[in-house]
């Protein structure tokens, strides 16, 4: 079974987070994650979640260096073990260039959207917390 390690961004503003859902055509398509990708060989998951939100969303952002939550799911292409990290707005303002819609969405209102599998444990403990600075 193939492994896939991904990074995922709680990317907070103002109280609220990002939320940004996936294309047609895509795995998962038509549901929602936390902003994020692969890493790539020899990258941190911090510097690979930097780069995935520079490619996908033209931000940059800053990553705080203790991860927020870790999970795995298996689903019909591999296992995916989804590591989320707080993160911060730096520069710029997210662009769809992946996604096919993003919003932000206080923390108790992330049971709204439809997420994928793997990013479900976060929405939880985000639901938990009720605010998010």
């Amino acid at each position: 079974m193939k492994k896939i390690n991904v990074v995922g961004a709680i990317l907070v503003e103002n109280g609220k987070i990002l939320c940004a859902q996936r294309g047609e055509g895509k795995s998962l398509a038509y549901l929602w994650e936390f902003p994020g990708g692969k890493i790539e060989s020899g990258e941190t998951p911090q510097e690979a979640l930097v780069r995935e939100l520079q490619e996908e969303l033209l931000i940059e952002v800053d990553v705080q260096s203790e991860k927020f939550e870790e999970t795995s799911y298996q689903y019909d292409f591999g296992l995916v073990h989804l590591t989320t990290f707080i993160c911060l707005l730096k520069k710029g303002t997210p662009q769809l260039t992946e996604h096919i819609a993003v919003d932000w969405l206080a923390p108790n209102e992330l049971n709204k959207l439809e997420w994928a599998p793997a990013d479900i444990p976060a929405v939880e403990k985000l639901m938990e917390m009720g605010t998010i600075r």
